[in-house]
């Protein structure tokens, strides 16, 4: 941020604070009131110079991070991304791919692209996981624009299974709007319908049809937008965590079995959970109100990072120069690297991903 904005926002927490709720008072006065309102503007504006020169940490704990400004920007410190909706994975070599609406882009962990999948084929990309088979990392993706799962190589790209509509399911769909894809352990593929028919649809590795589950609903066994799903590695046997982001009341997570059977709501009151993400016992949930929790192996929240307290405002429309260090809106994907750190992507009209580098205390 360029001197003359701060100067512009500190001028602007000083007007504030002027007209904040403090008594009347000569101005000549040393009263604790005048003590007060200054010492107010300067805490105000140590506040605006931290978020916005410098790293901030958040969070509480062992699930405590820092920010890294400007990470993933192009060296003109705008967004390469063009608008975002999409996920976040991580290869073997720590590479962090990210979906935007454009397509697939490639950064290493310092923040440089290093390639990019730019076609309408990998564009729309609302969810992804990564996966090695038989020494080949694959990206799988839940393409929400083209209504089809995607099968493709991490290395190129190239797409090798296509997974869309089927007869065999019985069911009077004309179209699929995906949200989200995982993978059992013996390669068979879930893929969520969860922004048309709120149902799971469930295929073998080679893409037949195996069967589907849920219905759509508020009730114990329904889904209102299944938007997110991982497997669930914390438990033995794993199991599906699938985020049923406009459940009323709030919002919640669910755990079912890998047949499709109901097993128990692992978490609610969580407002509209979009995705999730796993590190050993903990997983990370985006929040569309702009804030990520992390809970642990009982499903209780530890830590809540990027906590936006006006999470209506605008969301995906707030611009790059809108956006605070710090403070996440419309927080849509996130990811664990190998050392605990976490990237987060905001769904966003310029494109916004963000760096959350683990405090080891």
């Amino acid at each position: 941020m360029a001197h003359k904005e701060l100067r512009l926002i500190l001028k602007a927490v000083r007007a504030f604070l002027e007209q904040a709720a403090f008594p009347t008072i000569p101005s000549t006065s040393r009263s604790p009131l005048n003590s007060m309102k200054h010492s107010a503007y300067i805490l105000a504006s140590l506040f605006v110079l931290a978020t916005s020169l410098g790293s901030v940490r958040m969070g509480n704990g062992i699930m405590t991070f820092d920010t890294v400004p400007g990470w993933g920007l192009g060296p003109d410190g705008k967004s390469v991304l063009g608008s975002t909706h999409g996920s976040v994975v991580i290869d073997k070599a720590g590479n962090i791919y990210t979906s935007a609406n454009k397509g697939v882009v490639v950064f290493n962990p310092a923040g440089k692209v290093i390639r990019e999948f730019i076609d309408e084929e990998h564009s729309s990309i609302h969810d992804m996981e990564i996966r090695e088979e038989d020494g080949v990392e694959y990206i799988y993706g839940a393409r929400n624009r083209g209504g089809v799962g995607i099968k493709f190589e991490a290395l190129t790209g190239k797409i090798v299974l296509t997974l869309g509509l089927t007869n065999e399911s019985g069911l009077a769909l004309t179209a699929l709007k995906p949200t989200a894809i995982t993978i059992a352990p013996n390669g068979d593929i879930f893929l969520s319908d969860g922004y048309s028919s709120n149902i799971i649809f469930k295929y073998d590795k080679n893409g037949k049809y195996i069967s589907h589950f849920g219905r759509e609903g508020d009730g114990l066994k329904e889904f209102h937008t299944p938007h997110g799903m991982t497997l669930d590695t914390r438990y033995d046997p794993p199991r599906l965590l699938i985020c049923d982001r406009n459940h009323l009341p709030i919002g919640r997570l669910l755990h079912y079995d890998l047949d499709g059977n109901f097993i128990e709501e692992a978490a609610t009151r969580l407002y509209m959970p979009t995705s999730a993400a796993i590190q050993g016992d903990y997983v990370s949930v985006p929040s569309l109100d702009g804030r990520l929790y992390i809970l642990d192996k009982n499903n209780s929240v530890v830590s809540v990072l990027g906590y936006n307290a006006h999470p209506g405002d605008s969301l995906y429309r707030i611009p790059q120069e809108d956006w605070v260090e710090g403070i996440f809106a419309g927080t849509h994907g996130s990811y664990w690297d190998k050392d605990g750190n976490l990237y987060v992507q905001d769904w966003n009209i310029d494109g916004r991903i963000m760096k959350l580098v683990r405090v080891k205390w």
